[in-house]
């Protein structure tokens, strides 16, 4: 395993991120399951019907399903050094794993943060899928960039790659479990 740390200036906290082996890193993917799972059938249910509304399912189920399993002592999103919708800005601490991230893509692995109140924070890679190009690659069809541009004016998220990193999911939670059995 190989840990390095971080320090947030804007935070003011140092924090350690860990590769690899460590519980969070279990508990922070397990976690992370449905979100991947729910918003990966929206997609797929929206591309049966076509790229466009694959986007607009895209557009309004990603958000609605990160504030459904964003409750408790877990927040949760997706976001991208090239955003397409600006309200998926990164967390502060997400930020410098996505940098790091795409300054050596060899070295993708899923990475918790320790991160202040007895939580962790893990992030995992999204590399963009072949699924993917229709409304992420370079050549884009006429009807799917019309609806990309209506929707996203400032869209950056354009011109990728298969296997090229797309962006991160990450999410927060607390180190310990909180018996509520009592």
């Amino acid at each position: 395993m190989r840990t390095w740390p971080w320090i947030f200036v804007g935070l003011g906290v140092a924090a350690t991120v860990a590769h690899g082996g460590e519980p969070d890193v279990a508990r922070g993917a397990k976690l992370l399951e449905p979100f991947k799972a729910e918003l990966q059938q929206a997609l797929r249910q929206g591309l049966a019907r076509g790229p466009v509304e694959a986007i607009t399912a895209c557009q309004l189920r990603a958000p609605e399903i990160a504030k459904d399993l964003s409750q408790g002592n877990v927040r949760l999103g997706r976001t991208s050094h090239r955003l397409r919708n600006p309200a998926n800005a990164p967390p502060s601490w997400v930020s410098p794993i996505l940098e790091a991230y795409l300054a050596n893509p060899s070295e993708q692995t899923p990475t918790t943060v320790r991160l202040p109140n007895e939580k962790s924070g893990y992030v995992e890679p999204i590399p963009l899928q072949p699924l993917c190009l229709a409304c992420h690659g370079s050549a884009l069809a006429p009807d799917v960039a019309a609806r990309i541009d209506e929707l996203y004016p400032e869209d950056q998220a354009v011109g990728f790659e298969v296997g090229e990193l797309r962006g991160v999911f990450w999410i927060e939670f607390f180190e310990r479990t909180v018996d509520t059995s009592d």
